[in-house]
């Protein structure tokens, strides 16, 4: 899925729109893919010039993940640009500028994604400028905006099973990414809505808010779980069951443990080593 996301980006966007492929994205286009696999192909490209790779068929799926990706790539590179002065900023507005032709075509096919995701982060802008200490109220309107990627899925009851699946990653997401900045942004005098909520003092954690805060991000993915449950997945079930059940819970806890950005990113980069070794 990784490889065939790839080949549909570039052949929907070109070569520079490769550069944006994910895991995120990737994670995106199982969420949207039809139950059984498309067919697979194999060719050689830049990441592997001599040895042909696998790589699944393009589908319609894959190409809405696709102009999705595009569109919340170009404006998370342009949050980016906002988020720092000139000097900082720069390479933001320089990627921004290459993709901007993939970004006004993906825009043109999705026009409803895109207002949704300008709505949404004109609205976390705004709570961010008047330091909204509500963490439910920030991390909402990511989640409305990660919500709003199963617009465009035609049967009513899947899109609404998306919704609220993808609603409660985002809500997830947002509070995990809030929580492993708390030093930084502590340090930097950046906004930081979990930090407001519990009155936290250079990032660190009070045993109570720790378990507090452990408790609303269980929560969103138990909301996860419920919504999950009622859709069939089919081939792309077990990853699912898996980062819905195991993986979530995991980082959180590195996470509120201060060893995600050490031991635990080190500790998966090997596994997925160890996997791209072994095939």
């Amino acid at each position: 899925m990784y490889c065939g996301l790839c080949h549909t980006l570039g052949q929907r966007y070109g070569q520079a729109a490769r550069f944006i492929l994910n895991y995120d994205f990737t994670y995106l286009a199982i969420l949207l893919s039809e139950p059984e696999e498309s067919g697979a192909s194999a060719a050689r490209c830049f990441a592997s010039p001599l040895r042909p790779r696998e790589y699944l068929e393009s589908t319609a799926a894959m190409s809405l993940a696709a102009d999705e990706s595009v569109i919340l790539a170009y404006w998370q590179l342009r949050d980016g640009v906002a988020d720092h002065d000139w000097l900082h900023g720069l390479k933001y507005r320089a990627v921004s500028a290459v993709l901007e032709p993939a970004y006004r075509k993906a825009a043109a096919i999705r026009p409803g994604f895109d207002e949704a995701v300008r709505t949404q982060l004109t609205r976390l802008s705004a709570l961010e400028k008047a330091q909204c200490a509500s963490m439910d109220e920030a991390s909402d309107a990511f989640a409305v905006l990660l919500g709003s990627v199963a617009g465009e899925v035609d049967d009513p009851v899947r899109r609404r099973v998306l919704e609220q699946l993808l609603y409660h990653l985002g809500r997830w997401v947002y509070l995990v990414d809030a929580a492993d900045d708390l030093k930084k942004d502590a340090a930097n005098g950046n906004y930081n809505p979990v930090a407001l909520r519990f009155g936290l003092s250079n990032g660190i954690w009070t045993p109570q808010s720790r378990g507090e805060f452990a408790l609303s991000l269980d929560h969103s993915i138990r909301m996860m779980a419920t919504a999950f449950e009622l859709w069939d997945f089919g081939v792309w079930t077990p990853i699912l069951e898996t980062t819905i059940y195991q993986g979530l819970f995991h980082v959180g806890k590195a996470v509120l443990d201060g060893t995600f950005r050490t031991g635990y990113r080190e500790e998966e980069r090997k596994k997925r080593k160890k996997v791209e070794e072994s095939t």
